[in-house]
Formats: C-alpha cells, structure tokens, sequence
C-alpha cells in the first residue's frame, strides 16, 4: 500500500540525487549493523561475550550493531576473529 508519505519520499529522492545518496549511504551502514548482529547471533555470542572476546566495550559492539558510522577494518577484523570467522571485503557492481 501506498501512503502519501511514501509517494513523497520517493518523488523526493528522484529529484534531490544528493538525498538519495545520503540514504543509501545510511542504508548502507544499517546492513553492516545488522550482518553483524546476525554473525554475532549465529556465533551464539551476546554482545558483552562478543566484546570482551574482540576487545571492545559491549557499548561499542551495540552501537555498530544499531548505527554503526566509521567502523574501521581493523575493528571489523577484531569482530569476525571473536567470532571465529574470517573478514571477506568486496566490491560489487551496482545496479
């Protein structure tokens, strides 16, 4: 269903190309947040196992997972090592 909110918000972000790049750069870091999450849950790790198994402060580990912004790849590394996994960096095309 279509809200009027929805109709706007889609018309927005085809007229304003700066909008549409700041959402789907913010998107973009949700999906970080939540595969890590997801990793961590499949780990069967909560976040203070997690975070003292990576090094980190439990905060730190739920403030990647809720809104992460600027996580290095050096904390990345950390987090999949606590998990025993391995960190795999791609770039794929767009649409």
């Amino acid at each position: 269903m279509s809200t009027r909110w929805n109709r706007f918000y889609r018309s927005q972000l085809q007229q304003d190309e700066e909008l549409k790049a700041l959402v789907e750069t913010e998107l973009e870091n949700l999906r970080i947040g939540a595969k890590i999450a997801k990793l961590r849950e499949k780990a069967r790790l909560t976040q203070a196992k997690l975070a003292a198994k990576s090094g980190m402060a439990s905060s730190k580990i739920s403030a990647i997972e809720n809104s992460p912004q600027n996580v290095t790849v050096g904390t990345l590394i950390k987090i999949a090592q606590a998990a025993n996994k391995k960190l795999d960096i791609r770039f794929l095309n767009t649409a």
